[in-house]
């Protein structure tokens, strides 16, 4: 399974022109038909909170439309009201057909950060069944919640995907984190993180895939504008976790109750 993330600096509050940036790079990248792109969180704002900007329809049309000619998978991170006229943080995950295969929404608000004061948390798992394995997608702050991902493994996860908007003062936290996801729960990994700079923070990037026993397969910068990429293969994950099957002996029971949906 050939998977890319796409690394760069989001422009604030400009859809067209995040959509044209990302465009550009992923022709300049040539990513071949049935590679899974993943974006960045909130990838066509920036982290914003001003829903009466942010909150459209183009976002999914975008990427709809995007997958469908490229006749890839897409990951888009974008933001919805909700009925609760709050914020939702989404991260829907288009098939090659322009489809919409399942929406996941952000778990964890950054409350240090103040999201939390404008968006609500969702409740819900998303396992996406593709041809080669089960993705979860997940979104930044979720890094910091390992419980969240034990769950995404129990209930049958093999790649997670997540989107983020990771400020710089942390950066060494993001890339630790990653790691030791992908040791303890045996999975591959693929992470993207902007760069650039925002109204208010600054960011590193340092985007990075990873194999089940930690192995980067390959890592970003920390400035670049950049499509990172490899190719994951599932038996080399189902082999070490029988090979070393230490998810036999997770408590079930010290997870908690999360729904998990599944396409």
């Amino acid at each position: 399974m050939l998977v890319a993330a796409v690394q760069y600096d989001i422009v604030w509050e400009d859809k067209p022109a995040n959509h044209r940036k990302v465009e550009r790079m992923l022709d300049e990248a040539e990513i071949a038909p049935g590679t899974f792109v993943l974006l960045p969180e909130l990838g066509d704002t920036g982290f914003s909170f001003n829903l009466d900007v942010t909150v459209d329809d183009r976002s999914l049309s975008w990427a709809k439309a995007q997958a469908k000619a490229r006749g890839v998978w897409i990951q888009v991170g974008y933001a919805e009201r909700g009925p609760d006229d709050r914020g939702r943080n989404c991260a829907t995950i288009i098939t090659p057909e322009g489809e919409a295969a399942g929406t996941y929404r952000k778990v964890h608000p950054f409350s240090y950060g103040k999201e939390i004061e404008y968006f609500t948390g969702g409740d819900e798992l998303l396992l996406s069944r593709m041809k080669e394995a089960v993705v979860c997608p997940l979104i930044c702050y979720d890094l910091r919640f390992p419980e969240l991902w034990r769950l995404g493994v129990v209930e049958g996860a093999e790649l997670f995907t997540i989107g983020a908007s990771w400020p710089a003062p942390r950066q060494h936290h993001w890339r630790t984190l990653l790691i030791a996801r992908a040791i303890e729960n045996q999975t591959y990994i693929l992470a993207v993180n902007r760069v650039g700079r925002d109204p208010h923070l600054s960011y590193l990037g340092g985007s990075i895939i990873l194999a089940p026993d930690g192995e980067i397969l390959a890592e970003a910068g920390s400035e670049e504008e950049v499509v990172l990429k490899a190719e994951l293969d599932f038996g080399v994950l189902r082999s070490w976790r029988e090979k070393f099957p230490a998810l036999n002996d997770v408590h079930r029971a010290f997870l908690g109750e999360v729904k998990t949906v599944r396409t």
